[in-house]
């Protein structure tokens, strides 16, 4: 599709090796699969399996909660 062979793609990923460092590349790889994910099931329309997350601190200083 692109034309990238082996040799690119082990370049790229040793970029990212040193830009993101060794510590920070599964949470980098956990991001990008969580937001992959997330627009799959965006495009099938499937709902969330999880529930919405709640703040911390309670409703309080969300906007749908009333004074």
């Amino acid at each position: 599709m692109f034309g990238l062979g082996t040799q690119e793609i082990i370049i790229i990923l040793l970029i990212f090796l040193f830009v993101f460092g060794a510590k920070k590349l599964p949470e980098v790889g956990k991001g990008l699969g969580k937001s992959i994910r997330e627009f799959k099931s965006s495009l099938s329309g499937e709902e969330d399996k999880e529930p919405p997350a709640q703040n911390k601190e309670g409703d309080k200083d969300s906007k749908t909660s009333k004074p």
